[in-house]
């Protein structure tokens, strides 16, 4: 473990920001950190400008504050959007900003919180900001990357001391965005990029109708594809101006959105989900014609089913995802209580929004277009882990023949 110096944080802070986001001259930024983090957040706001930003606007947030908020305020309240938040939501959709988001969360902070109370105010919240959340899609970059808080380290690490804890953490934070004293990130990021383009473009060129899922644990589970719609992996293009930039910091997957109500079976998760600061543990889902219809939880079941129930498209998926289980994330050996991180540790699903970007001319398309192609629709989006070791993939193209795609956890 190596000492994290403020020179490999503006290295990391640079690869944010020039790589992950992308800044160009003239842009607007917007960047959503923690009041801890205040110390990055200044590099982050620096390497912005020095990439020609023309205003770096910052949105604070205190783990802590957020918990006071739903211990004490009614749940009324808290779902009400106030009109200046919808009026700032109003003005993202004019100035498009470039958004960048700094993870820093403590696993814990809403442990205890009512979880019915998590759900039904993300619920009605969620109906009234998500349309501004449709109308920036695909028009601005923005990344999401992490900053490790003492709380989430000792909530990886609960066996070491404070400052052990917070060095294994930045340990593993920096291998997975591949970040060293000696390296140049931003020639990794440039490799690894190309890598998972060459597979993407070779999905594409297969054009399966549908996957097929085997594994030992229980999943047994197939599930239909999008005519034409795209593999996507690492990048993403502005469709306004051009600007390729990397949403997730770190990414390992390839993803595609399948038929919203097109699959069946057992999908049988092979690691915790953390959600709402609470794990389901050792859970299956069981799908017929396209909606999950039964899960088993031995820890978290009534928080499962609450997501499930989230809204009509919440049972559906909306996402399939194949990472090879030599993924950096997963060779660090734990889980990270942080999607961010345990989404890209091995073949994932998700439940509820799908990605009208993978549709020819998606990010043209409203979203009740995109629903006509078969996306998904959801005020949600949960992944979860199905990336057993032994977890076997077929592609089945339109005439039937079966392509072998994974075998035993990775590329066949």
């Amino acid at each position: 473990m190596k000492k994290v110096t403020d020179k490999l944080l503006q290295k990391y802070a640079g690869l944010i920001v020039r790589t992950g986001a992308n800044v160009q001259k003239g842009q607007v930024v917007q960047l959503s950190v923690s009041v801890e983090q205040h110390h990055f957040a200044a590099m982050i706001i620096e390497e912005c400008y020095k990439a020609g930003a023309k205003k770096v606007n910052v949105e604070w947030y205190y783990d802590l504050h957020s918990r006071m908020n739903y211990l004490y305020a009614d749940q009324e309240t808290l779902s009400c959007v106030l009109p200046w938040e919808e009026a700032k939501m109003k003005q993202v959709v004019k100035d498009l900003p470039v958004r960048i988001f700094i993870a820093s969360d403590d696993p814990d902070a809403m442990r205890g919180v009512d979880p019915r109370k998590l759900s039904e105010v993300s619920r009605a919240r969620s109906m009234i900001l998500k349309p501004y959340r449709n109308a920036v899609e695909g028009k601005h970059q923005w990344v999401i990357a992490a900053y490790p808080s003492l709380k989430w380290a000792k909530k990886c690490f609960p066996e070491a001391e404070d400052e052990e804890a917070m060095a294994l953490l930045w340990d593993a934070i920096l291998r997975t965005v591949r970040v060293e004293e000696e390296n140049d990130p931003v020639e990794e990021w440039k490799k690894h990029t190309d890598f998972i383009e060459k597979k993407a473009a070779w999905l594409n060129a297969q054009g399966f109708a549908s996957l097929q899922y085997r594994s030992a644990n229980g999943t047994n589970f197939s599930v239909e594809l999008i005519p034409g719609a795209r593999w996507e992996g690492a990048g993403a293009v502005n469709t306004m101006n051009g600007a390729f930039y990397i949403p997730n910091m770190p990414t390992e997957e390839i993803f595609t959105s399948p038929i919203a109500g097109k699959c069946e079976g057992t999908l049988v998760a092979v690691k915790p989900l953390s959600w709402q600061s609470q794990l389901i543990e050792d859970f299956s889902i069981t799908f017929e014609n396209g909606k999950a219809v039964s899960c088993s939880a031995k820890k978290g079941q009534e928080l499962l089913e609450q997501m499930i129930h989230m809204d009509e498209g919440a049972c559906m998926l909306g996402e399939v995802a194949l990472v090879p289980k030599e993924s950096p994330v997963n060779q660090c050996g734990f889980l990270f209580y942080e999607t961010l991180f345990d989404e890209n540790a091995c073949c994932h699903c998700a439940l509820g929004m799908g990605f009208k970007e993978v549709l020819p001319g998606g990010d043209d398309l409203t979203m009740e277009a995109a629903q006509k192609q078969g996306i998904n629709d959801s005020i949600i989006h949960v992944d979860f882990m199905v990336g057993a070791d032994d977890l076997s993939i077929d592609g089945i193209r339109p005439d039937g023949t079966s392509v072998p795609v994974f075998r035993n956890g990775t590329w066949a």
